[in-house]
C-alpha cells in the first residue's frame, strides 16, 4: 500500500512537473486543452464504467491511457490505473462477443448475458456523456462567460484622428467597455441605430447615456464632420452631406444569461452542434473528402490553399491547435469549440460500425430482432473483414490528417 501510495505521489507530482512546462511553453491555454481532452476521454469511459456498475455487470479494469502500467490499484474486483500512452481510456467488461472465454461462475455479469436496454445503455454511455459534458460546457459558457449579444453596443476602441489629441468620443468621457444604452433618448439596440444617429447630428450635442460597471451614466458628446478628418491619411467622409463621427470602434458585448434561463439555451446550442456534426461526418466519410486529403498530402500548395484547410478534417494534433489558438479569442470561443469536439466526438462514437460502440448497439439490436422466437446469438466473426476495412478507412483517415496538421497546420482562424 505504501509502495502505491508513493508512486501515484510521484506520478502526480510529475503530471504538475508537465503541466507547470506546458504553461511555460505555451501559455495558459496549452495545459488547459490538453486537461480538458484527457477529462473528455475519461468522461466517455465512465460513462461506461458506471452504467455497467448499475446494470450489475462486472468490471475487471478501469485504466487512463494504453501500454505499459504506471500505476494501478485493485479495489474490490476492479484494477484502477494510469497507463504510459495518454491516447485515451478503456473499461473491460468481460463477454463482449459470444466467443470470449469466461469463469463460468461470472457468465451471468457478462456484457452478452445482459438484457437488451441494459447492453444498449452500457454501449451507447460514453456518447451520452459527450452529450452531457457539451450541455456542462454550453451551461458554463452562457452563465460565467456570455455570449455576444447583438442587441448589447459597446465601445471596443477609440479611432485616433489626425491632427486631434482626442476624438469626440474621448473628450465625451466614453471608455473603453462602455454600453451605449440610448443617444437623445432613442435606445441602441444595434450597432446601425447608432451610426445613423450620430451620422445625421453633425456638431449638434448629443445626449448619450452609457453603462459602466452596472451603473448608467450619462454623457454630452458632439459628432465630428468626417470630410474634415483623416484617418491614416484617408479622409473619413466625402460627398455634400456632411456625416457625423465620434471615433468608436464597436463591437457586441457579450451578455450572461441567467443558471435557469441558461439550461434550454444550453440544449438548443447543442442541438446545433449535434446537427452540423451529423452532417459533418458525412463530409468526412464522402470519397471527395479522401480525394481532397491525398491530394494535399501529394501537393504543398493544397495542402497550405485556405480553401482546402477550410473543409478539412482534423487530427487530435489539430484539435488541440485550434482550442490553444481559441483561448485568443476568449474563454468562450474556447468553451464553443470543446462543445463542438465533444459532440462530435459522440455522434462519431455511435456510427454503426464495430469497433465504436454504436456497433456493438447494432449487433445487439439486430440480435433482438432476431430472438423473437428464440435466443440469437450473431457470429461477430463474419463481420470481420467489415471491421477491417472500417479500420482502414479510419487508420488512412488519422495517418493523413496528422500529417497535414504537423506538416502544413491551418493558419490561425481566431487572429
Amino acid at each position: 500500500m505504501n509502495g502505491s501510495r508513493s508512486s501515484l505521489a510521484l506520478l502526480l507530482a510529475s503530471i504538475v512537473a508537465i503541466a507547470a512546462a506546458l504553461a511555460w511553453a505555451g501559455g495558459w491555454a496549452l495545459p488547459v486543452v490538453i486537461g480538458a481532452l484527457l477529462v473528455m476521454v475519461m468522461g466517455h469511459e465512465f460513462g461506461h464504467y458506471i452504467t455497467a456498475k448499475r446494470a450489475g455487470l462486472q468490471v475487471t479494469d478501469f485504466f487512463v491511457g494504453f501500454g505499459p502500467v504506471v500505476w494501478s490499484i485493485q479495489r474490490g474486483e476492479t484494477r484502477y490505473g494510469i497507463r504510459a500512452l495518454w491516447l485515451g481510456g478503456y473499461v473491460k467488461v468481460p463477454g463482449m462477443t459470444w466467443t470470449d472465454t469466461v469463469d463460468p461462475a461470472l457468465e451471468s455479469r457478462t456484457y452478452r448475458q445482459a438484457s437488451y436496454p441494459k447492453k444498449v445503455l452500457f454501449a451507447s454511455a460514453g456518447s451520452l456523456m459527450h452529450g452531457v459534458m457539451a450541455l456542462v460546457l454550453a451551461w458554463a459558457s452562457l452563465t460565467m462567460v456570455g455570449v455576444p449579444s447583438a442587441s448589447h453596443i459597446g465601445v471596443a476602441s477609440f479611432t485616433p484622428w489626425q491632427g486631434h489629441t482626442l476624438n469626440a468620443a474621448q473628450l465625451a468621457g466614453i471608455k473603453v467597455g462602455d454600453r451605449i444604452v440610448s443617444v437623445d433618448g432613442t435606445a441602441i439596440t444595434n450597432a446601425d441605430t447608432l451610426v445613423n444617429l450620430v451620422h445625421e447630428h453633425t456638431g449638434q450635442r448629443l445626449t448619450i447615456v452609457v453603462s459602466r460597471g452596472g451603473h448608467d451614466l450619462t454623457l454630452h458628446a458632439t459628432p465630428v464632420d468626417g470630410r474634415t478628418l483623416k484617418v491614416n491619411g484617408q479622409t473619413l467622409a466625402t460627398g455634400s452631406t456632411p456625416q457625423g463621427y465620434l471615433g468608436v470602434e464597436l463591437v457586441a458585448q457579450t451578455v450572461r444569461t441567467s443558471a435557469l434561463a441558461a439550461i434550454p439555451q444550453s440544449f438548443s446550442t447543442v442541438g446545433r452542434i449535434f446537427t452540423m456534426s451529423v452532417a459533418a461526418i458525412g463530409r468526412v466519410f464522402s470519397p471527395a473528402q479522401f480525394s481532397s486529403l491525398f491530394h494535399q498530402v501529394a501537393s504543398p500548395a493544397a495542402a497550405n490553399n485556405p480553401t482546402n484547410q477550410l473543409n478539412r478534417p482534423q487530427s487530435i494534433v489539430g484539435v488541440a491547435r485550434l482550442a490553444v489558438e481559441s483561448s485568443q479569442a476568449g474563454v468562450g470561443v474556447m468553451l464553443e469549440l470543446l462543445m463542438a469536439v465533444n459532440v462530435f466526438v459522440g455522434v462519431f462514437n455511435m456510427m454503426p460500425m464495430l469497433p465504436l460502440d454504436g456497433g456493438y448497439v447494432a449487433v445487439a439490436t439486430y440480435e433482438r430482432l432476431r430472438s423473437r422466437k428464440r435466443a440469437y446469438h450473431a457470429d461477430v466473426n463474419k463481420l470481420l473483414p467489415l471491421v477491417y476495412a472500417f479500420v482502414t478507412v479510419l487508420l488512412v483517415l488519422f495517418a493523413t490528417t496528422l500529417y497535414l496538421d504537423i506538416a502544413h497546420p491551418i493558419a490561425n482562424p481566431f487572429h
